[in-house]
């Protein structure tokens, strides 16, 4: 049995790391004198960038294991790390760059080269990633030949058990290698994927005094966990490590996260960043700024239209619709009309169909285009709706939908938005509402910021023009 040399592997990343530092840094450096890499009138003497990169490397390697560049890679994927390699990078590179504008004054530092700062910067992250993809590469390799296993027994038959199984058998380069399963309601000798039951909860103890496993999968059946402080207590008495795989899936299909409660664990059900109060206070502010700069630069394109709409048709500019949103609480979005008149009771329950004739020939065009949609910046503005979010819809489709579709009011946990994650992959108009609800249910567990301005960039090129709006 091979243990698990995890530490032994992080040291030699460390080691690793610093090396591919200094070739970066020296390589930027080299690239400098060589006049690829502009710089100012004045050189610097080299000792004083030597001396700079004293600092570097200690400093890069702690933004490194803060940003968990040192997780195991077992658990941690190629997209993962390389964001986590920018965002490391990035830190230092505004670190870098802020030291030595404090520095500026100084007769010697203020000729420090600002371009080599950012070569550095672009040549860092490249090195570092190829290096961490040639080590997965190469642990990968190790692990699909037998070596540098973690063997795992897995304490109780379920749902979770046959899950784990399933992911560790499809993934043979993660070096999971499970010996059996211990379950006192399944026959000895149960097979699931070539994975056996070998004996029964109370023998953990006997298994475990072997000393030949290198963790514990505790994936008990709901209907077992009354056996969960004892196996537990055995498991930690060994001192192997231990991990529980809940029973839950099929009850909790989202992935769930704990928070501490003065020590006692919370789960919740769903994760949901922007509940978070500094999250939403920074999103709202981009609403309102991205809202204002919208209507500026618009501007021209909506006194256009609204002349267009006011002399093609008679009828109101703009009209208002209700809509469910944040908390399922309606309100009124605003939009060009682009139809005919109609009366309330039509409006509220009737789709828009291919050649629809409610549509007016100017409402043709500014539906393709979405040109209809900006009066929602006034939405936003007063804080109906945001930026980016899921597509808010009429309280009728809302109360139908509900009752068909899984999970699809808890698109309003969060504000409505102009454009979304559903929208920008071309799940607009007449397309699948299943599919829109899981993008939708996709951004709002996975938001960030960064995420909302990839949506916004993507609304440009994907959003804007919509082959299924009719």
């Amino acid at each position: 049995m091979i243990k698990d040399h995890q530490r032994e592997l992080n040291r030699l990343q460390v080691v690793l790391d610093a090396i591919v530092i200094i070739a970066a840094y020296g390589t930027s450096w080299l690239l400098m004198q060589m006049g690829l890499v502009p710089s100012r009138g004045d050189t610097l003497e080299a000792r004083y960038y030597l001396l700079a990169l004293v600092a570097i490397v200690p400093g890069y390697l702690l933004l490194y294991a803060i940003f968990h560049l040192y997780t195991p890679k077992r658990v941690q994927g190629r997209r993962l790390e390389f964001a986590n390699i920018c965002k490391a990078n990035g830190i230092g590179l505004l670190i870098f760059t802020l030291v030595l504008y404090l520095l500026g004054k100084d007769m010697f530092w203020q000729h420090f080269s600002r371009s080599m700062v950012f070569y550095f910067f672009v040549i860092n992250i490249v090195l570092e990633t190829a290096e961490r993809n040639a080590i997965r590469l190469i642990l990968r390799s190790m692990r699909s030949r037998g070596y540098n296993q973690k063997h795992v027994l897995l304490v109780g038959y379920s749902r979770a058990a046959e899950g784990y199984i399933d992911r560790v058998v499809g993934n043979p380069e993660w070096g999971y290698r499970i010996a059996g399963i211990l379950d006192d309601k399944q026959p000895l000798g149960t097979e699931y994927r070539g994975i056996r039951v070998i004996g029964k909860t109370d023998e953990i103890q006997s298994v475990l005094d072997m000393n030949l496993m290198d963790e514990i999968a505790v994936t008990l059946s709901l209907n077992d966990y009354q056996n969960l402080e004892k196996i537990v207590s055995a498991c930690e008495k060994s001192g192997v490590h231990t991990k529980f795989i809940p029973d839950y899936n099929n009850i909790i299909p989202t992935i769930p996260y704990m928070e501490d409660l003065l020590g006692l664990p919370v789960i919740h059900i769903r994760h949901v960043p922007l509940m978070d109060g500094v999250n939403a206070a920074m999103k709202r502010a981009v609403d309102i700024f991205g809202a204002i700069v919208a209507l500026i630069i618009f501007s021209p394109v909506m006194i256009v239209t609204a002349i267009l709409i006011k002399a093609t048709s008679p009828g109101p500019v703009i009209y208002s619709q209700e809509r469910v949103g944040l908390h399922n609480r309606p309100f009124k979005m605003y939009k060009f009309r682009s139809m005919e008149v109609q009366a309330p009771s039509e409006e509220k329950s009737k789709w828009t169909t291919p050649h629809d004739p409610r549509v007016t020939a100017v409402g043709k065009v500014i539906r393709k285009t979405s040109i209809d949609e900006m009066p929602q910046f006034f939405n936003i503005l007063i804080g109906d709706m945001s930026l980016v979010g899921p597509r808010p819809e009429r309280p009728f489709f809302v109360e139908k939908f509900k009752e068909e579709i899984p999970r699809y009011m808890v698109k309003h946990q969060v504000r409505p938005g102009l454009t979304g994650w559903a929208q920008v992959n071309g799940y607009r108009g007449d397309t699948s509402i299943t599919k829109r609800i899981e993008h939708d249910l996709y951004y709002i567990e996975n938001w960030t910021m960064g995420f909302d301005f990839k949506i916004l960039f993507l609304t440009i090129f994907k959003g804007f023009i919509n082959k299924n709006a009719y």
